[in-house]
């Protein structure tokens, strides 16, 4: 669709020009804001125009690329989504509007494990089939269909029967015995638990006890540590003990400095074949390694007295046995750490598999070193230490996933000879294993592996793959490296860092030159958002509207058992007892960029989005009136200027615009866009609407006993509503499109608002702003208690003794001292404490919040305070700075 003209130019014998109204003037802007109405059309016809494409015409110009983090091909979207494509989107479109060549570069990730495991669970309750029913090809089908609607230690998931990376693990931790649900298992597990049991020292009557959370491993134990200092133990070091369940089979007791003496009985049962800790134990002492866990969970058959059993079963099975052998010794409760898979809910078992790693070693310390020099940016400012912390721990990366959706791993292996070569096809394979193996191309036959490549990986590849990578591409060059990175504060590992690390080992260069990284979105009450909790919501619920009985059957339609279904239900009933009401998406994305997305929660009440639906209508209404009382010779002016017909209230709205832009443009810069939003809300509600409009109400009911003041009036009127609009537009592209629309032409205007120029600050020697500050001027001479007051150009130099400070862009004030005693060194000496102490204060929190954010749990609330505390000091410190600069620039003078 493309918008009608509402405005335009003719020149009228050359000489005088005037404006003429087509199809529809403002009398045809509805009574009140409709966003389904304003917001329809708008998009289609942007793209239509190729508003969106990147200015490539134009070299001189700024560059600004940016990387829309893919969101999963699982299910619906969420108001996190929503919060990364609103401050995005208002990124990109103020770039636009400042006219920088701009290219926002999306993405969808596969989301090979959750993908998988959506379409299994869909198959099975649907049709009654598992994948290897369907076989590999098919069930990739299926999931393309229901999309359009070497041996390493490793993590399992046995629930999805695959290896999991270590950030996809989360690790809770369990202060008491706790009954979870296992998938697989009807009963709840109890976990929390420590259980010890002797093992019978070979030729000996003595025993040794040793204590584990995870009974069940025993059959894998292949040897028994003491600490070699422990002088309970130093006469056992060298000798064997017996397994009592598996056929008296012999394990030699090791020592090692390992060993925590302190812990239960100082001796501990070690398996290498199914824990981390044991499989480096097991390195250093040669120990053999025992496979007792299938793929299923389930203990493999030829296992004594349980083989064949889940592994949860088997637990409770050799307790029992040890109880009649009389190797039991008592359980107890224990502090657990607990891994779980983050897709299943299952627990997770550390594995030996034939994998592919990838050695991150060399790469994670060129990515932490490019935060600490300063080269790649991360706000805020205190991700940046546990940023180099993990980095510096971290190992390497299991690539192959044991899933049939995602990029199949590239490797070929050669049937005959077992030689592997990586290439992009299996004809490309046959190749270059024909110049290994000397044989014909025609000869050699080769399989694929089976495994596809972590999601992850696929994902991190997407800054420069996306731009043509690895070819030179003329969008690489102009694109590659980005300028900005936005996304979750969750996935700073999962993603962000592995894009550094891919990218500087496969093009040398940083992918980007700062990350800016919001908080998760919570529920009005600070709640995690999950469907169990009723308390999820579909941004396209507020953008459209959904009652409360359609919220529910969204409910049922879910996975939930019945005792989750109904307590979610209740969740939905307490919060959104009238259901959600169509706010439109200029009011969800004003709303979403309100918050300070750079707090680690963000908590997200409904009733925000319906206060910034109503402000979307005040604009509507206010502009309708601003409309009507234009004259009907009206004629906006090319470059704004004072008529000399303006009143004080006409320069106090001038100057608060000026106040508005300045803000808009500083916070924009800093990537604060809550206080860009809030100056906006500010001066449109309180400052235009509210004074400004019902001030100039009256010279309009008596226009003609003073013209020119109404003349100038409507210009301001003008000037306002234009620049408005065009600040606000990154925010609320559909509304103030419409409005714009409406606008009078300029030989300045453009075609739409979202390629016009963003609002510029003007400079201090601005005519309005001298006005303005004259018009006040016996009001600030009493304020300020000065004898006299004098103005400077913005070009001179700042005059000599005397204290300063900024108002914003356009206007600074500096005071010249005459009079009375100052005793400058003590004053110095004074703010030089206050300063150390505002220092050593700040210090200290700092310390208090990188504690708290480092546990990644506690207070959240506390979180939030500390960081707002600290900013009010550094804002403080900033204030003592100046105030010591300016007294020692006295002294010197």
């Amino acid at each position: 669709m493309k918008p009608k003209p509402k405005w335009t130019l003719q020149n009228c014998d050359g000489k005088k020009k005037r404006r003429d109204l087509y199809i529809g003037d403002f009398n045809d802007l509805g009574k009140t804001h409709e966003p389904s109405e304003v917001e329809r059309g708008w998009y289609d016809w942007w793209v239509q125009q190729g508003y969106f494409n990147p200015r490539i015409e134009e070299d001189s110009s700024e560059t600004f690329s940016l990387l829309l983090p893919p969101p999963n091909v699982t299910g619906t979207l969420h108001l996190g989504h929503a919060l990364t494509g609103a401050v995005q989107d208002a990124l990109v479109r103020w770039h636009r509007m400042k006219g920088h060549k701009v290219l926002w570069v999306p993405g969808t990730d596969h989301a090979g494990i959750a993908t998988h495991a959506v379409v299994e669970r869909k198959l099975w309750r649907e049709q009654g089939k598992t994948k290897h029913d369907l076989g590999r090809d098919q069930f990739v089908k299926e999931i393309w269909k229901w999309k359009a609607q070497d041996k390493r230690m490793i993590n399992w998931s046995c629930a999805l029967q695959s290896s999991l990376s270590d950030i996809e693990v989360e690790n809770v931790r369990l202060e008491n015995p706790t009954l979870l649900q296992v998938p697989g298992q009807k009963e709840k597990v109890e976990f929390g638990i420590l259980t010890s049991f002797a093992y019978p020292v070979e030729n000996s009557d003595e025993t040794l006890v040793v204590s584990t959370t995870r009974l069940e491993t025993m059959l894998a134990d292949t040897a028994v540590a003491v600490h070699p200092q422990d002088s309970r133990y130093v006469h056992l070091i060298g000798h064997r003990v017996k397994h009592p369940i598996d056929g008296g089979r012999l394990l030699p007791i090791i020592a090692d400095d390992f060993v925590d003496m302190s812990f239960g009985t100082g001796a501990v049962k070690i398996t290498p074949g199914h824990d981390h800790t044991d499989y480096e134990v097991g390195r250093r002492h040669d120990l053999p390694i025992i496979e007792m866990l299938a793929d299923d969970g389930t203990l493999l058959p030829h296992l004594p007295l349980v083989g064949g059993q889940h592994r949860f079963e088997a637990r409770a099975k050799l307790r029992e046995a040890l109880c009649l052998l009389g190797f039991y010794h008592g359980e107890q409760p224990h502090p657990t750490v607990l891994p779980l898979c983050s897709r299943s809910n299952d627990i997770v078992e550390p594995r030996l598999k034939s994998q592919w790693f990838l050695d991150c070693q060399d790469m994670a310390q060129a990515a932490s070193q490019a935060v600490k020099s300063g080269k790649l940016k991360l706000l805020p400012e205190f991700h940046a230490k546990i940023w180099d912390d993990w980095l510096l721990n971290t190992r390497d990366w299991c690539l192959s996933r044991q899933l049939w959706w995602g990029h199949r791993i590239p490797v070929y292996t050669c049937l005959e000879t077992g030689q592997s070569v990586c290439a992009r096809t299996d004809q490309e394979a046959k190749h270059k294993l024909a110049r290994v193996t000397g044989k014909e191309e025609r000869d050699v036959k080769v399989i694929q592996d089976e495994d596809v490549l972590d999601t992850w990986f696929s994902s991190s590849l997407l800054p420069f793959s996306a731009l043509g990578w690895p070819l030179k591409t003329q969008d690489l060059g102009e694109f590659f490296p980005q300028q900005l990175l936005e996304t979750g504060q969750d996935i700073l590992f999962f993603w962000v860092a592995r894009m550094v690390m891919l990218s500087l080992a496969f093009t040398g260069q940083l992918p980007f030159d700062k990350v800016l990284l919001h908080g998760m979105v919570r529920d009005a009450h600070g709640r995690k958002m999950s469907k169990s909790l009723g308390n999820v919501i579909d941004p396209l619920d507020i953008v459209h509207g959904i009652s409360l009985e359609n919220l529910n059957k969204r409910l049922e339609q879910g996975n939930l058992d019945p005792s989750e279904l109904k307590l979610a239900k209740e969740g939905q009933r307490k919060d959104f007892p009238n259901g959600i009401p169509a706010c439109g998406s200029d009011a969800l994305r004003f709303t979403l960029c309100s918050y300070n997305v750079k707090n680690m929660d963000i908590n997200f009440d409904i009733t925000h989005a319906e206060s910034r639906k109503k402000f979307c209508n005040k604009i509507w209404q206010s502009f309708k009136f601003l409309l009507s009382k234009l004259e009907s010779d009206f004629m906006p002016q090319g470059e704004f200027k004072l008529s000399g017909f303006e009143n004080p209230t006409d320069l106090w709205i001038l100057s608060r615009l000026s106040h508005m832009v300045h803000s808009c443009e500083v916070n924009f810069q800093s990537y604060d866009l809550h206080l860009v939003t809030s100056s906006l809300q500010q001066f449109w509600y309180q400052e235009f609407c509210d004074v400004y409009l019902e001030a100039v109400k009256p010279a309009f009911a008596q226009h003609e006993q003073d013209r020119a003041h109404v003349t100038a009036v409507c210009h301001i009127l003008h000037l306002c509503a234009d620049t408005f609009l065009r600040a606000a537009a990154p925010f609320m592209p559909f509304l103030c499109e419409e409005l714009y629309q409406y606008m009078p032409v300029t030989e300045e205007k453009t075609s739409s608002v979202c390629i016009a120029s963003y609002p510029l600050p003007e400079q201090s020697d601005d005519p309005s702003v001298v006005a303005a500050v004259q018009n006040h001027r016996t009001c600030v001479l009493a304020l300020s208690r000065s004898a006299d007051l004098s103005f400077i150009p913005h070009t001179y130099p700042a005059p000599k003794g005397c204290s300063s400070a900024v108002v914003d862009a356009s206007l600074s004030i500096y005071v010249e001292l005459k009079g009375g005693k100052l005793d400058i060194e003590k004053e110095v000496k004074s703010l030089s404490r206050r300063k150390q102490k505002l220092e050593d204060t700040r210090h200290r929190l700092s310390q208090q919040l990188e504690k708290l954010v480092a546990k990644g749990k506690g207070d959240i609330s506390k979180a939030v305070n500390l960081r707002e505390k600290l900013v009010s000091l550094e804002q403080e410190e900033s204030k003592v700075d100046v105030k010591i600069h300016t007294l020692k620039d006295l002294r010197e003078s």
